[in-house]
């Protein structure tokens, strides 16, 4: 989205400039504007190249995400198991008289 805003600002410009050669301004020397249009497509070019940047850096961000999250499924899955087998194996004496109580049966 911010891409086509800054192609919409520049043939803004560049009508700006084409405008500036055919018809010329009152208010300012032509010479003024050219190089306020020019600082102006410099500016544009500038946060072009920063847009460039950045949807380079939100794609690699995006990558490690991604990793994240399977990652992070994998060790939930994980631990869900361990969790399971945890409870499955504790010992179904959990004190010193039930202990007591199932050797005087086993004998």
């Amino acid at each position: 989205e911010l891409e086509n805003q800054l192609t919409t600002k520049s043939k803004t410009l560049d009508e700006l400039k084409q405008s500036l050669a055919s018809n010329g301004c009152a208010e300012q020397t032509p010479e003024a504007l050219s190089l306020r249009i020019a600082e102006l497509c410099e500016m544009v070019d500038s946060i072009v190249s920063q847009v460039a940047q950045l949807k380079t850096s939100m794609q690699s961000i995006l990558e490690q995400w991604r990793v994240y999250d399977e990652i992070y499924a994998e060790v939930s899955l994980m631990t869900t198991r361990y969790l399971y087998c945890i409870n499955q194996c504790k010992p179904s004496v959990v004190s010193l008289e039930a202990l007591k109580n199932q050797v005087k049966t086993l004998q």
